[in-house]
């Protein structure tokens, strides 16, 4: 299994608050959708996380299943889910 820090994200339209993260990345290394991703973490081939860049605390990526929605990533740390992914970069174009 390997363990891939995330570094950049890309959404459509990148300042809105409502759409869904299309990829993750680490730029030079490797970029994979969403589905890659959540289809890698539930089949425990990979596992992927972030660190805050102010105190180098590390924040696993985890799959969040909502009923009535499509599965979407989110980072857990600390005993609790929250937004470190949407604070990341976006990914730059290839």
């Amino acid at each position: 299994m390997a363990d891939a820090q995330v570094t950049c994200i890309t959404k459509p339209h990148p300042q809105s608050t409502h759409e869904h993260i299309t990829h993750l990345g680490n730029p030079g290394r490797w970029t994979w959708t969403r589905e890659q991703v959540i289809e890698s973490i539930e089949a425990k081939t990979n596992t992927f996380f972030v660190l805050d860049p102010e105190n180098g605390k590390r924040a696993d990526i985890g799959v969040v299943r909502e009923s009535g929605k499509a599965p979407y990533v989110r980072t857990y740390a600390d005993g609790r889910w929250n937004n470190n992914l949407l604070s990341l970069n976006q990914c730059p174009l290839n």
